[in-house]
C-alpha cells in the first residue's frame, strides 16, 4: 500500500492550495484518512481527519479555512486550505487507515509529505 500526496507548493498569504492523497495498492477497505503537518522544529500535529461516513475533525488553527473531504470510490482524500497564513508553512502529509484483506488488521499508512510555503 502506497499513499501518493501531491498539491503542495508556494503561496503568498491569504491564497489556497488543494493538497490531494491518493491510496494505491491492496485495499479491501479505509476507515478514518487525514492530514497531518510538520513545520521546521516542531512537532508533527493533526490538521484534519475524516471517518469513512464522512464526519470531521479540524485544529483549531485551521477551522473555517481549510475543508478535508474524501472520494471513497477513488481511495483519496482531499484538504482545501484558503486564506493562507505565513504559519500554516510545513510539511503536509497524508494518513490512512486501512484493511488490505477481510480478515486483516487495520494498519496505519502515511505519505511521503507535500511542502507548503507560505510567503508574507
Amino acid at each position: 500500500v502506497q499513499l501518493q500526496a501531491s498539491g503542495g507548493g508556494l503561496v503568498q498569504t491569504g491564497g489556497s492550495l488543494r493538497l490531494s492523497c491518493k491510496a494505491s495498492g491492496s485495499i479491501f477497505s479505509i476507515n478514518g484518512m487525514g492530514w497531518y503537518r510538520q513545520a521546521p522544529g516542531k512537532q508533527r500535529e493533526l490538521v484534519a481527519t475524516i471517518t469513512s461516513g464522512g464526519s470531521t475533525n479540524y485544529a483549531d488553527s485551521v477551522k473555517g479555512r481549510f475543508t478535508i473531504s474524501r472520494d471513497n470510490a477513488d481511495d483519496t482524500v482531499y484538504l482545501r486550505m484558503i486564506s493562507l497564513k505565513p504559519e500554516d508553512t510545513a510539511g503536509y502529509y497524508c494518513n490512512a487507515q486501512i484493511r488490505q484483506t477481510i480478515i486483516s488488521a487495520t494498519r496505519e499508512y502515511w505519505g511521503q509529505g507535500t511542502l507548503v510555503t507560505v510567503s508574507s
